[in-house]
Protein backbone atom coordinates (compact mmCIF):
# COMPACT_ATOMS: atom_id res chain seq x y z
CA UNK A 1 0.00 0.00 0.00
CA UNK A 2 2.85 2.57 1.03
CA UNK A 3 4.44 1.62 -2.42
CA UNK A 4 1.22 2.43 -4.47
CA UNK A 5 0.22 5.41 -2.27
CA UNK A 6 4.13 6.94 -3.38
CA UNK A 7 3.21 6.11 -6.75
CA UNK A 8 -0.33 8.33 -6.63
CA UNK A 9 1.54 10.98 -4.68
CA UNK A 10 4.65 11.32 -7.53
CA UNK A 11 1.83 11.09 -10.24
CA UNK A 12 -0.74 13.29 -9.44
CA UNK A 13 0.89 16.55 -10.10
CA UNK A 14 2.05 15.24 -13.92
CA UNK A 15 -0.83 16.62 -15.66
CA UNK A 16 -1.02 18.95 -19.08
CA UNK A 17 -2.06 22.64 -18.17
CA UNK A 18 -2.31 21.92 -14.46
CA UNK A 19 0.48 24.96 -13.78
CA UNK A 20 -1.50 27.38 -16.17
CA UNK A 21 -1.83 30.88 -15.27
CA UNK A 22 -3.81 33.46 -16.46
CA UNK A 23 -4.32 37.13 -16.06
CA UNK A 24 -8.11 37.86 -14.09
CA UNK A 25 -10.34 40.54 -13.78
CA UNK A 26 -8.33 42.03 -10.91
CA UNK A 27 -5.40 42.44 -12.55
CA UNK A 28 -3.51 39.89 -10.88
CA UNK A 29 -1.73 36.53 -12.83
CA UNK A 30 -3.03 33.29 -11.05
CA UNK A 31 -2.62 29.68 -11.52
CA UNK A 32 -6.10 28.04 -12.66
CA UNK A 33 -7.82 25.53 -10.40
CA UNK A 34 -9.24 22.85 -12.43
CA UNK A 35 -12.47 21.77 -11.17
CA UNK A 36 -14.25 20.29 -14.39
CA UNK A 37 -13.11 17.28 -14.46
CA UNK A 38 -16.75 15.74 -15.01
CA UNK A 39 -16.49 17.16 -18.59
CA UNK A 40 -13.52 16.16 -19.15
CA UNK A 41 -9.83 15.51 -17.30
CA UNK A 42 -6.73 17.31 -18.02
CA UNK A 43 -4.11 14.77 -20.12
CA UNK A 44 -1.93 12.70 -17.75
CA UNK A 45 1.84 14.03 -19.50
CA UNK A 46 3.09 10.54 -18.58
CA UNK A 47 0.85 8.41 -20.69
CA UNK A 48 1.24 11.50 -23.29
CA UNK A 49 4.75 10.69 -23.37
CA UNK A 50 4.26 6.83 -23.42
CA UNK A 51 2.24 8.14 -26.44
CA UNK A 52 5.12 10.23 -28.28
CA UNK A 53 6.95 7.26 -27.79
CA UNK A 54 4.96 4.83 -30.10
CA UNK A 55 4.95 7.69 -32.56
CA UNK A 56 8.74 6.55 -33.22
CA UNK A 57 7.25 3.63 -34.81
CA UNK A 58 4.62 5.31 -36.65
CA UNK A 59 2.68 3.66 -39.33
CA UNK A 60 -0.75 2.62 -39.91
CA UNK A 61 -2.13 -1.08 -39.08
CA UNK A 62 -3.51 -3.68 -41.12
CA UNK A 63 0.07 -4.98 -41.91
CA UNK A 64 2.06 -7.37 -40.65
CA UNK A 65 5.49 -6.71 -43.59
CA UNK A 66 7.53 -4.07 -42.87
CA UNK A 67 8.59 -3.25 -38.66
CA UNK A 68 6.59 -0.21 -37.80
CA UNK A 69 3.23 -1.45 -39.14
CA UNK A 70 3.68 -4.47 -37.18
CA UNK A 71 4.93 -2.34 -34.26
CA UNK A 72 1.83 -0.33 -34.12
CA UNK A 73 -0.39 -3.53 -34.94
CA UNK A 74 0.93 -5.24 -32.01
CA UNK A 75 0.02 -1.61 -29.67
CA UNK A 76 -3.23 -1.11 -30.90
CA UNK A 77 -3.88 -4.66 -29.96
CA UNK A 78 -2.86 -4.24 -26.26
CA UNK A 79 -4.56 -1.36 -25.85
CA UNK A 80 -8.09 -3.29 -26.20
CA UNK A 81 -6.20 -5.65 -24.02
CA UNK A 82 -5.65 -3.32 -21.40
CA UNK A 83 -8.98 -2.17 -21.32
CA UNK A 84 -10.53 -5.68 -21.32
CA UNK A 85 -7.91 -5.74 -18.27
CA UNK A 86 -8.75 -2.81 -16.81
CA UNK A 87 -12.66 -4.37 -16.01
CA UNK A 88 -11.24 -7.82 -15.41
CA UNK A 89 -13.12 -8.81 -18.86
CA UNK A 90 -12.41 -12.95 -19.83
CA UNK A 91 -12.41 -13.75 -23.35
CA UNK A 92 -15.98 -13.75 -23.35
CA UNK A 93 -15.79 -10.18 -24.01
CA UNK A 94 -14.30 -7.96 -26.40
CA UNK A 95 -13.13 -4.24 -26.44
CA UNK A 96 -14.38 -1.90 -29.39
CA UNK A 97 -12.82 1.76 -29.96
CA UNK A 98 -15.41 4.12 -31.22
CA UNK A 99 -16.14 7.27 -31.51
CA UNK A 100 -14.99 10.15 -29.04
CA UNK A 101 -16.58 9.52 -25.82
CA UNK A 102 -19.87 6.75 -24.78
CA UNK A 103 -22.03 8.57 -27.18
CA UNK A 104 -20.74 6.44 -30.06
CA UNK A 105 -20.79 3.43 -28.27
CA UNK A 106 -24.20 3.80 -27.08
CA UNK A 107 -25.85 5.10 -30.51
CA UNK A 108 -23.90 1.85 -31.41
CA UNK A 109 -25.05 -0.84 -28.50
CA UNK A 110 -28.64 0.49 -28.85
CA UNK A 111 -28.95 -0.15 -32.41
CA UNK A 112 -27.20 -3.71 -32.10
CA UNK A 113 -29.78 -5.00 -29.18
CA UNK A 114 -32.52 -3.16 -31.18
CA UNK A 115 -31.47 -5.45 -34.04
CA UNK A 116 -30.97 -8.65 -32.21
CA UNK A 117 -33.66 -8.86 -30.45
CA UNK A 118 -36.59 -6.36 -32.23
CA UNK A 119 -39.71 -8.16 -30.33
CA UNK A 120 -38.09 -6.90 -27.42
CA UNK A 121 -38.65 -3.21 -27.75
CA UNK A 122 -38.71 -1.16 -23.89
CA UNK A 123 -35.85 -0.09 -22.29
CA UNK A 124 -35.72 1.08 -18.61
CA UNK A 125 -33.22 3.75 -17.62
CA UNK A 126 -33.51 6.50 -14.98
CA UNK A 127 -34.22 10.19 -14.73
CA UNK A 128 -30.44 10.89 -13.63
CA UNK A 129 -28.96 9.94 -17.01
CA UNK A 130 -26.60 11.91 -19.50
CA UNK A 131 -28.62 12.43 -22.87
CA UNK A 132 -25.97 9.90 -24.24
CA UNK A 133 -27.54 7.56 -22.28
CA UNK A 134 -31.34 8.55 -22.80
CA UNK A 135 -31.48 9.79 -26.33
CA UNK A 136 -29.93 6.68 -28.42
CA UNK A 137 -32.52 3.90 -26.71
CA UNK A 138 -35.32 6.62 -27.54
CA UNK A 139 -34.03 6.75 -31.57
CA UNK A 140 -32.68 2.81 -32.09
CA UNK A 141 -34.96 0.80 -29.92
CA UNK A 142 -38.41 2.16 -28.71
CA UNK A 143 -40.05 3.02 -25.90
CA UNK A 144 -37.36 4.08 -22.88
CA UNK A 145 -39.21 3.98 -19.14
CA UNK A 146 -37.50 6.30 -16.94
CA UNK A 147 -37.87 5.40 -13.34
CA UNK A 148 -37.30 7.81 -10.40
CA UNK A 149 -34.28 7.66 -7.82
CA UNK A 150 -34.75 7.16 -3.91
CA UNK A 151 -34.88 10.31 -1.50
CA UNK A 152 -32.55 9.59 1.33
CA UNK A 153 -33.42 10.75 5.07
CA UNK A 154 -32.92 14.53 4.30
CA UNK A 155 -35.09 14.61 1.61
CA UNK A 156 -32.37 15.01 -1.01
CA UNK A 157 -32.02 12.14 -4.48
CA UNK A 158 -30.19 9.38 -3.83
CA UNK A 159 -29.59 6.33 -6.06
CA UNK A 160 -32.00 4.81 -8.51
CA UNK A 161 -35.24 3.77 -6.91
CA UNK A 162 -34.29 -0.07 -6.67
CA UNK A 163 -38.07 -0.84 -5.79
CA UNK A 164 -39.72 1.19 -8.40
CA UNK A 165 -36.82 -0.41 -10.78
CA UNK A 166 -37.81 -3.68 -9.65
CA UNK A 167 -41.41 -2.94 -10.87
CA UNK A 168 -40.94 -1.70 -13.59
CA UNK A 169 -38.52 -4.91 -14.85
CA UNK A 170 -41.88 -7.10 -13.80
CA UNK A 171 -44.19 -4.95 -15.50
CA UNK A 172 -42.09 -4.94 -19.10
CA UNK A 173 -40.90 -8.38 -18.33
CA UNK A 174 -41.77 -9.90 -22.14
CA UNK A 175 -40.53 -6.77 -23.93
CA UNK A 176 -37.53 -5.56 -22.28
CA UNK A 177 -34.60 -5.59 -24.09
CA UNK A 178 -32.05 -3.70 -21.37
CA UNK A 179 -31.67 -2.21 -18.35
CA UNK A 180 -29.35 1.18 -19.63
CA UNK A 181 -28.07 2.32 -16.24
CA UNK A 182 -25.54 4.96 -15.15
CA UNK A 183 -22.43 3.63 -13.02
CA UNK A 184 -22.09 7.20 -11.23
CA UNK A 185 -24.31 10.82 -11.87
CA UNK A 186 -22.80 12.98 -13.84
CA UNK A 187 -24.89 15.65 -12.03
CA UNK A 188 -25.14 14.35 -8.26
CA UNK A 189 -22.16 11.83 -8.37
CA UNK A 190 -24.41 9.23 -6.49
CA UNK A 191 -23.05 6.00 -7.39
CA UNK A 192 -25.98 3.17 -8.56
CA UNK A 193 -25.68 -0.50 -7.58
CA UNK A 194 -24.99 -2.03 -11.36
CA UNK A 195 -24.41 -5.72 -10.18
CA UNK A 196 -27.49 -5.62 -7.89
CA UNK A 197 -29.47 -4.74 -10.89
CA UNK A 198 -27.79 -6.79 -13.35
CA UNK A 199 -29.21 -9.48 -11.72
CA UNK A 200 -32.59 -7.52 -11.62
CA UNK A 201 -32.74 -7.61 -15.52
CA UNK A 202 -30.66 -11.11 -16.27
CA UNK A 203 -34.03 -12.49 -13.98
CA UNK A 204 -36.25 -11.78 -17.11
CA UNK A 205 -34.49 -12.14 -20.11
CA UNK A 206 -32.68 -8.54 -20.47
CA UNK A 207 -29.31 -7.22 -20.88
CA UNK A 208 -27.77 -4.37 -18.68
CA UNK A 209 -25.57 -1.55 -20.64
CA UNK A 210 -23.45 0.32 -18.03
CA UNK A 211 -22.29 4.07 -18.45
CA UNK A 212 -19.57 4.38 -16.69
CA UNK A 213 -18.09 7.54 -18.32
CA UNK A 214 -18.56 9.18 -15.49
CA UNK A 215 -17.01 6.29 -12.81
CA UNK A 216 -14.25 4.92 -14.68
CA UNK A 217 -11.20 7.46 -13.31
CA UNK A 218 -12.58 7.49 -10.16
CA UNK A 219 -14.20 3.55 -8.81
CA UNK A 220 -13.26 -0.02 -9.60
CA UNK A 221 -15.42 -1.89 -11.59
CA UNK A 222 -15.22 -5.44 -12.95
CA UNK A 223 -17.56 -6.64 -15.70
CA UNK A 224 -18.11 -10.06 -13.82
CA UNK A 225 -18.00 -9.59 -10.12
CA UNK A 226 -17.83 -13.75 -9.65
CA UNK A 227 -21.76 -14.01 -9.95
CA UNK A 228 -22.96 -15.09 -13.57
CA UNK A 229 -25.83 -13.68 -13.12
CA UNK A 230 -24.25 -10.00 -11.76
CA UNK A 231 -22.12 -9.49 -14.79
CA UNK A 232 -22.84 -7.00 -16.97
CA UNK A 233 -23.23 -7.44 -20.69
CA UNK A 234 -22.11 -3.99 -21.83
CA UNK A 235 -20.18 -1.10 -20.46
CA UNK A 236 -18.72 1.72 -22.10
CA UNK A 237 -16.46 4.44 -21.24
CA UNK A 238 -14.80 7.72 -22.24
CA UNK A 239 -11.08 8.37 -22.49
CA UNK A 240 -11.06 11.69 -22.37
CA UNK A 241 -12.88 11.35 -18.78
CA UNK A 242 -9.83 9.15 -17.99
CA UNK A 243 -7.20 11.56 -17.98
CA UNK A 244 -6.96 11.18 -21.82
CA UNK A 245 -8.15 13.57 -24.11
CA UNK A 246 -7.72 12.74 -27.70
CA UNK A 247 -8.59 9.15 -26.92
CA UNK A 248 -11.72 7.69 -28.14
CA UNK A 249 -14.58 6.04 -26.86
CA UNK A 250 -14.49 1.96 -25.70
CA UNK A 251 -17.42 -0.27 -25.89
CA UNK A 252 -16.67 -3.43 -23.71
CA UNK A 253 -19.63 -6.07 -24.54
CA UNK A 254 -20.38 -9.87 -24.48
CA UNK A 255 -18.82 -11.12 -28.27
CA UNK A 256 -22.30 -13.24 -27.96
CA UNK A 257 -23.91 -9.85 -28.80
CA UNK A 258 -22.98 -9.33 -32.31
CA UNK A 259 -22.94 -12.85 -33.64
CA UNK A 260 -25.28 -13.25 -36.71
CA UNK A 261 -25.27 -9.92 -37.61
CA UNK A 262 -23.67 -7.26 -40.33
CA UNK A 263 -21.36 -4.83 -38.48
CA UNK A 264 -23.31 -1.11 -37.59
CA UNK A 265 -20.22 1.17 -40.19
CA UNK A 266 -18.59 -0.94 -42.72
CA UNK A 267 -15.48 0.03 -44.89
CA UNK A 268 -11.51 -0.77 -44.82
CA UNK A 269 -10.19 -3.15 -42.37
CA UNK A 270 -12.98 -5.12 -41.74
CA UNK A 271 -13.70 -7.23 -44.65
CA UNK A 272 -11.69 -10.56 -46.28
CA UNK A 273 -13.18 -10.47 -49.97
CA UNK A 274 -14.82 -7.87 -52.05
CA UNK A 275 -15.85 -7.13 -55.35
CA UNK A 276 -18.77 -5.36 -57.54
CA UNK A 277 -21.48 -7.37 -56.34
CA UNK A 278 -20.45 -9.37 -52.70
CA UNK A 279 -18.37 -8.50 -50.05
CA UNK A 280 -17.00 -10.82 -46.85
CA UNK A 281 -16.73 -9.27 -43.88
CA UNK A 282 -14.18 -10.76 -41.16
CA UNK A 283 -15.30 -13.28 -38.39
CA UNK A 284 -13.28 -12.04 -35.54
CA UNK A 285 -14.04 -9.19 -33.17
CA UNK A 286 -12.94 -6.72 -32.44
CA UNK A 287 -11.34 -6.08 -36.20
CA UNK A 288 -14.86 -6.77 -37.78
CA UNK A 289 -16.52 -3.40 -35.76
CA UNK A 290 -13.55 -1.01 -36.37
CA UNK A 291 -13.73 -0.28 -39.72
CA UNK A 292 -11.04 2.39 -41.35
CA UNK A 293 -8.02 3.61 -39.84
CA UNK A 294 -8.10 3.40 -36.05
CA UNK A 295 -7.16 6.73 -33.58
CA UNK A 296 -4.44 4.85 -33.19
CA UNK A 297 -2.43 7.69 -30.73
CA UNK A 298 -4.87 8.01 -28.52
CA UNK A 299 -6.02 4.10 -28.28
CA UNK A 300 -2.19 4.07 -26.99
CA UNK A 301 -2.30 6.66 -25.03
CA UNK A 302 -5.40 5.40 -23.42
CA UNK A 303 -4.02 1.82 -22.49
CA UNK A 304 -1.06 4.07 -21.08
CA UNK A 305 -3.51 5.50 -18.84
CA UNK A 306 -5.41 2.69 -17.92
CA UNK A 307 -2.29 0.82 -17.32
CA UNK A 308 -0.67 3.94 -14.75
CA UNK A 309 -4.18 3.40 -13.28
CA UNK A 310 -4.02 -0.46 -12.44
CA UNK A 311 -0.38 0.62 -10.73
CA UNK A 312 -1.68 2.72 -8.46
CA UNK A 313 -4.57 0.90 -7.73
CA UNK A 314 -8.35 2.04 -8.14
CA UNK A 315 -9.19 1.41 -4.85
CA UNK A 316 -6.78 3.59 -3.62
CA UNK A 317 -7.72 6.01 -6.22
CA UNK A 318 -11.47 5.66 -4.67
CA UNK A 319 -10.43 6.25 -1.44
CA UNK A 320 -8.28 8.75 -1.92
CA UNK A 321 -11.37 10.94 -3.75
CA UNK A 322 -13.84 9.45 -0.85
CA UNK A 323 -11.57 11.75 1.60
CA UNK A 324 -11.75 15.00 -0.40
CA UNK A 325 -14.90 14.46 -1.56
CA UNK A 326 -16.01 14.42 2.07
CA UNK A 327 -13.91 17.59 2.68
CA UNK A 328 -15.53 19.28 0.20
CA UNK A 329 -19.01 18.71 0.98
CA UNK A 330 -18.14 19.38 5.00
CA UNK A 331 -16.92 22.66 3.60
CA UNK A 332 -19.24 23.58 1.02
CA UNK A 333 -22.63 22.85 3.52
CA UNK A 334 -20.84 25.65 5.79
CA UNK A 335 -21.53 28.37 2.85
CA UNK A 336 -24.53 30.51 4.00
CA UNK A 337 -27.32 30.67 1.17
CA UNK A 338 -25.77 27.46 -1.29
CA UNK A 339 -27.94 24.83 -1.45
CA UNK A 340 -26.20 21.20 -2.25
CA UNK A 341 -28.27 18.91 -4.53
CA UNK A 342 -28.15 15.37 -4.09
CA UNK A 343 -27.12 13.15 -0.94
CA UNK A 344 -24.67 15.11 1.31
CA UNK A 345 -23.67 12.16 3.95
CA UNK A 346 -21.44 9.79 2.23
CA UNK A 347 -22.22 6.99 4.89
CA UNK A 348 -26.42 7.10 3.34
CA UNK A 349 -24.92 7.60 -0.54
CA UNK A 350 -21.87 6.20 -2.04
CA UNK A 351 -20.78 9.18 -4.32
CA UNK A 352 -17.89 10.53 -6.21
CA UNK A 353 -16.16 13.62 -6.57
CA UNK A 354 -19.05 15.40 -8.42
CA UNK A 355 -20.67 17.98 -6.36
CA UNK A 356 -23.51 20.34 -7.74
CA UNK A 357 -24.98 23.94 -5.94
CA UNK A 358 -26.87 26.91 -6.44
CA UNK A 359 -26.19 30.20 -4.64
CA UNK A 360 -29.88 31.58 -3.60
CA UNK A 361 -28.84 35.32 -4.77
CA UNK A 362 -27.13 34.55 -7.78
CA UNK A 363 -27.64 33.21 -11.19
CA UNK A 364 -25.79 29.71 -11.81
CA UNK A 365 -23.89 31.13 -14.98
CA UNK A 366 -22.88 34.63 -12.85
CA UNK A 367 -21.41 32.34 -10.70
CA UNK A 368 -19.59 30.70 -13.11
CA UNK A 369 -18.21 33.44 -15.18
CA UNK A 370 -17.32 35.34 -11.56
CA UNK A 371 -15.36 32.04 -9.79
CA UNK A 372 -13.26 32.07 -13.52
CA UNK A 373 -13.02 35.89 -13.71
CA UNK A 374 -12.18 36.89 -10.34
CA UNK A 375 -10.28 33.84 -8.65
CA UNK A 376 -8.90 31.66 -11.66
CA UNK A 377 -11.36 28.57 -10.95
CA UNK A 378 -12.90 26.44 -13.64
CA UNK A 379 -16.40 24.59 -12.90
CA UNK A 380 -19.34 23.63 -15.24
CA UNK A 381 -22.97 25.19 -15.15
CA UNK A 382 -26.23 24.53 -16.77
CA UNK A 383 -27.96 21.46 -16.70
CA UNK A 384 -24.69 18.88 -17.93
CA UNK A 385 -26.56 17.56 -20.51
CA UNK A 386 -29.16 15.77 -17.87
CA UNK A 387 -31.82 18.25 -18.57
CA UNK A 388 -34.48 16.43 -17.18
CA UNK A 389 -33.05 15.21 -13.85
CA UNK A 390 -31.60 18.76 -12.78
CA UNK A 391 -34.93 20.32 -13.58
CA UNK A 392 -36.68 17.87 -11.31
CA UNK A 393 -34.16 18.34 -8.50
CA UNK A 394 -34.74 21.95 -9.54
CA UNK A 395 -38.35 21.13 -9.08
CA UNK A 396 -39.62 22.49 -12.92
CA UNK A 397 -40.19 19.15 -13.75
CA UNK A 398 -42.81 16.80 -12.44
CA UNK A 399 -42.05 13.37 -10.80
CA UNK A 400 -42.22 11.59 -14.06
CA UNK A 401 -39.44 14.19 -15.39
CA UNK A 402 -41.52 16.07 -17.79
CA UNK A 403 -41.17 19.63 -18.03
CA UNK A 404 -43.75 22.30 -18.54
CA UNK A 405 -44.41 23.86 -22.13
CA UNK A 406 -42.99 26.88 -20.99
CA UNK A 407 -39.60 25.60 -20.50
CA UNK A 408 -39.54 26.01 -23.88
CA UNK A 409 -39.76 29.55 -24.01
CA UNK A 410 -37.74 30.81 -21.37
CA UNK A 411 -34.09 29.25 -22.00
CA UNK A 412 -32.80 32.96 -21.49
CA UNK A 413 -30.06 33.77 -19.47
CA UNK A 414 -32.18 35.19 -16.92
CA UNK A 415 -34.14 32.15 -16.62
CA UNK A 416 -32.23 29.72 -17.79
CA UNK A 417 -32.52 26.81 -15.24
CA UNK A 418 -29.55 24.81 -14.08
CA UNK A 419 -26.77 24.57 -11.55
CA UNK A 420 -22.95 24.74 -10.68
CA UNK A 421 -20.82 21.89 -10.78
CA UNK A 422 -17.48 21.53 -8.87
CA UNK A 423 -15.82 17.98 -10.13
CA UNK A 424 -13.08 16.63 -8.81
CA UNK A 425 -10.04 14.74 -10.57
CA UNK A 426 -6.15 13.11 -9.24
CA UNK A 427 -4.79 16.59 -9.47
CA UNK A 428 -7.05 18.34 -6.93
CA UNK A 429 -6.30 19.04 -3.16
CA UNK A 430 -7.64 20.29 -0.52
CA UNK A 431 -5.84 23.47 -1.09
CA UNK A 432 -8.45 23.88 -3.93
CA UNK A 433 -11.42 23.31 -1.87
CA UNK A 434 -10.50 25.67 0.18
CA UNK A 435 -9.56 28.01 -2.42
CA UNK A 436 -13.22 27.37 -4.02
CA UNK A 437 -14.69 27.94 -0.89
CA UNK A 438 -13.39 31.35 0.10
CA UNK A 439 -14.22 32.19 -3.45
CA UNK A 440 -18.20 31.39 -3.12
CA UNK A 441 -18.07 32.72 0.54
CA UNK A 442 -16.98 36.00 -0.93
CA UNK A 443 -20.19 35.63 -3.58
CA UNK A 444 -22.72 34.64 -1.18
CA UNK A 445 -21.43 37.94 0.98
CA UNK A 446 -21.43 40.28 -1.44
CA UNK A 447 -24.14 39.08 -4.18
CA UNK A 448 -25.07 42.83 -4.84
CA UNK A 449 -21.13 43.60 -6.03
CA UNK A 450 -20.64 40.65 -8.43
CA UNK A 451 -24.39 41.50 -9.93
CA UNK A 452 -23.23 45.00 -11.04
CA UNK A 453 -20.29 43.43 -12.66
CA UNK A 454 -22.05 41.24 -14.84
CA UNK A 455 -24.53 41.23 -17.74
CA UNK A 456 -26.26 38.78 -19.35
CA UNK A 457 -24.72 37.70 -23.09
CA UNK A 458 -27.70 38.48 -25.66
CA UNK A 459 -28.76 34.84 -26.95
CA UNK A 460 -27.04 32.72 -25.03
CA UNK A 461 -28.13 29.67 -22.73
CA UNK A 462 -27.70 31.07 -19.75
CA UNK A 463 -24.20 32.71 -19.71
CA UNK A 464 -22.90 36.12 -18.73
CA UNK A 465 -20.05 37.81 -19.04
CA UNK A 466 -18.25 41.17 -17.02
CA UNK A 467 -18.92 44.29 -17.83
CA UNK A 468 -15.40 45.70 -18.86
CA UNK A 469 -13.17 42.77 -18.29
CA UNK A 470 -12.20 41.04 -21.46
CA UNK A 471 -10.52 37.83 -22.14
CA UNK A 472 -9.53 36.96 -26.28
CA UNK A 473 -8.39 33.63 -26.30
CA UNK A 474 -6.38 34.21 -29.23
CA UNK A 475 -3.92 36.64 -27.10
CA UNK A 476 -3.33 33.48 -24.83
CA UNK A 477 -2.88 30.85 -27.69
CA UNK A 478 -3.89 29.87 -31.27
CA UNK A 479 -2.99 27.31 -34.19
CA UNK A 480 -1.74 29.92 -36.14
CA UNK A 481 0.25 31.67 -33.32
CA UNK A 482 1.92 28.59 -32.40
CA UNK A 483 3.15 27.55 -35.95
CA UNK A 484 4.33 31.32 -35.81
CA UNK A 485 6.56 30.48 -32.90
CA UNK A 486 7.72 27.25 -34.64
CA UNK A 487 9.12 28.46 -37.71
CA UNK A 488 11.33 31.47 -35.88
CA UNK A 489 12.41 28.88 -33.75
CA UNK A 490 13.95 26.77 -36.00
CA UNK A 491 14.84 30.08 -38.46
CA UNK A 492 16.84 31.26 -35.37
CA UNK A 493 18.97 27.97 -35.54
CA UNK A 494 16.67 25.51 -33.11
CA UNK A 495 16.87 21.67 -33.79
CA UNK A 496 13.84 19.08 -33.82
CA UNK A 497 14.39 17.86 -30.34
CA UNK A 498 14.38 21.86 -29.38
CA UNK A 499 10.72 21.58 -30.53
CA UNK A 500 9.51 18.65 -29.61
CA UNK A 501 6.38 18.24 -26.92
Amino acid sequence: MAERQALLEALRTRFLGLHTTYRLANGRQARRIYLDSAASNLLWEPAARVAYQALQHYANTHSQLHFGARIMTALYAEAHQVVLDFLQADNRYTAIFCGYGVTACLNRIARVLARRRPDRDVVITTIMEHHANDLPHRKHVGRVVHVPVEKDPDGEAGKVDMARLQEAITRHADRLNYVAITAASNVTGIVNPVHEIARMAHAVGAYVVVDAAQSAAHLPLAVDPGDPEAALDVVVLSGHKIYTPGSPGVLVARKELFLGQEPEEVGGGIVSFVDTTRYEILPHLPEREEAGTPNLLGAIALGATLRLLQHIGMDLIAEDERRLTQYALDRLSRIPRLHIYGSHRLEIAERIGVITFNLYDLPHGLVTAALNDYFGIAVRNECFCAQPFVRQLLGIADAEGRAPDSCLDTCTPREQPGMVRISLGLYNTTDDIDAAVEALTDLARRPDFYRQQYEPVPGSRGDWRHRSFRFEPKQVFSIEQAVRQLIDALRNGATGSDTQP
